[in-house]
């Protein structure tokens, strides 16, 4: 197992996932990438959101997949997710949304040295 994570979370978004975990039961992430909700990380019940075979999986949070679209990939694939929560609404379909706490993606660059360690990820995992 490589020690670099594509996407990792924070203590606050460990914690935020059990509580909604504990309401909504198994939990899945969709990095947005615009619209609606702008570009916010989407966190919804497993099997709400369909993810299809343009969608990447870059990890995992705490038994929780996270997704996101090949093309929005294209942006990211040299920086980590650094997913975080902070006080404010949620996205409007994200589980978050009506807890006064949203999910928010933070990154940082790679190193040469953890992008060589970083395979290309493939299809989605289900």
């Amino acid at each position: 197992m490589n020690a670099t994570e594509r996407v990792k979370a924070t203590a606050a978004a460990i914690d935020m996932l059990a509580t909604l975990r504990a309401r909504h039961g198994p939990l899945m992430f969709f990095q947005s990438g615009g619209c609606c909700d702008g570009s916010a990380p989407m966190c919804y019940a497993a099997g709400e959101f369909a993810v299809s075979d343009s969608d990447v999986y870059l990890g995992n949070l705490d038994g929780t997949p996270f997704y996101m679209g090949i093309e929005q990939f294209a942006y990211w694939e040299h920086t980590q997710l650094i997913i975080d929560v902070v006080d404010g609404n949620g996205g409007m379909f994200s589980l978050d949304n009506g807890t006064g706490r949203r999910f928010l993606t933070r990154s940082r660059l790679f190193t040469d040295d953890e992008l060589a360690q970083l395979q290309h990820p493939s299809a989605p995992v289900r």
